[in-house]
């Protein structure tokens, strides 16, 4: 395994929501990623989709389980903690809450959250994987400030915040940075 990219999506979509993204990096890498894409352990309240914990209204009380079960599955995944080094952890939306959440606190060569949010009492440890943070500016889902709020609680040596001019979705634009993150994050690892 050259490396891994693991996808997390946003409240009401599935795993195969991000799955085409990871396509396009994986393509643009020349196909040197083992693509995962977790789906949400709950069903989301509509029926239709999945959620990591209740959202409308939010279940903050349910993110600690959420997150230690998400830690879990990325220990149990092939290669166990050894093949988290070579792990880059992705999330949108919701997903990119429970990334930065998640994996923060596990050995990952990185962690990328677009259009994400700080959980309420939120403390990182003060050593944790390198960061990259996107969001859109014009974002009328999860506010733009969102990413400031993460971004003040990480050791700034160890995160990059990318805005851009769009809203609650991860625009081409963004793929440049994406795959230069990626690529990146597994060379230091190898």
């Amino acid at each position: 395994m050259t490396g891994r990219l693991v996808l997390l999506h946003g409240w009401g979509a599935d795993g195969d929501d991000l799955r085409p993204l990871g396509k396009a990096l994986n393509a643009r890498m020349g196909a040197s990623l083992d693509l995962v894409t977790l789906d949400a352990p709950e069903l989301h309240p509509q029926g239709s989709g999945r959620q990591w914990y209740g959202l409308f209204p939010a279940d903050w009380d349910a993110v600690p389980t959420a997150v230690s079960q998400l830690q879990q599955r990325l220990l149990q995944l092939h290669g166990g903690e050894p093949a988290l080094k070579k792990t880059v952890l992705f999330g949108f939306s919701q997903g990119g809450a429970m990334a930065i959440q998640a994996g923060c606190e596990l050995p990952l060569a990185g962690v990328i959250s677009c259009s994400g949010y700080p959980h309420p009492n939120w403390q990182p440890p003060s050593e944790h994987p390198p960061v990259l943070l996107l969001h859109g500016e014009d974002d009328a889902i999860v506010p733009f400030e969102a990413m400031a709020e993460i971004q003040n609680k990480l050791d700034s040596a160890n995160c990059n915040a990318i805005p851009f001019k769009n809203g609650h979705t991860i625009p081409e634009e963004t793929m440049r940075p994406i795959e230069s993150f990626i690529s990146s994050m597994l060379a230091k690892r190898q």
